[in-house]
């Protein structure tokens, strides 16, 4: 997912940058509305940034100028919503680009975007919608976290189709970007999936009244959850 520095070309990498923008600003604000009101979730919005940094670290060649990994973001996007979620992943994707030579500041727009900012607006979506019709919860962030993955990855396959169309055209083009990552990413999505929802169900197990403060879970839904575990 991480597109390589400078492989992107004028004027993509400078679009992304002005579409992801917005979203960072708002992120920015949220966060320090969260910290100044919230202060008791400041460990788990720790724990949401180390968990993106640490699964996306963890790449497998795909093809020129990208890679396949997870993302992480699901965990951050279900907690704090996605433009926090945002935010987290420019503070990671800044620190790999910087120290890693994973991904690269030119292209800092467009991985944004796909990973920091669509992943979790899924995944967010996917959460409230679930919450709201009485879904299970921990099958509900499954889905969230492995659908959040997915939709990294097809973003990505867009942003690569518009700046190299080919011969095949933009259809032609995504098609084939989407199938190359299709292979390693299905099964990463779906074992981040499950690991994303072991990590929400610690958190319920262990600080309970985190979520509730978060407006995440009623106190009905948690006593249910920790009854039905026990």
């Amino acid at each position: 997912m991480h597109i390589m520095e400078g492989f992107l070309p004028s004027p993509w990498w400078e679009i992304w940058f002005l579409i992801s923008l917005p979203f960072i600003i708002i992120g920015v604000y949220q966060l320090n509305k969260l910290v100044q009101e919230k202060r008791e979730a400041l460990p788990l919005l720790a724990v949401a940034g180390a968990f993106v940094f640490v699964l996306s670290s963890l790449k497998l060649p795909s093809f020129n100028g990208s890679c396949s990994h997870p993302t992480g973001t699901g965990l951050g996007a279900v907690l704090f919503g996605p433009c926090i979620a945002g935010v987290l992943g420019l503070i990671v994707l800044v620190f790999q680009a910087v120290f890693l030579a994973h991904g690269g500041l030119t292209t800092l727009g467009a991985n944004v975007f796909s990973m920091g900012i669509a992943g979790p607006a899924v995944a967010y979506a996917i959460y409230k919608v679930g919450t709201r019709v009485g879904a299970n919860t921990y099958a509900t962030v499954f889905v969230a976290a492995a659908l959040a993955d997915l939709f990294t990855y097809v973003v990505t396959s867009i942003q690569l189709a518009l700046a190299f169309p080919g011969t095949t055209g933009f259809v032609g083009a995504f098609t084939a970007f989407a199938a190359i990552f299709a292979v390693t990413q299905v099964p990463l999505a779906i074992i981040e999936g499950a690991i994303i929802m072991l990590v929400f169900k610690y958190i319920v197990d262990l600080k309970p009244e985190i979520l509730t403060r978060l407006n995440l879970l009623s106190e009905s839904t948690i006593q249910k959850l920790r009854e039905a575990s026990a």
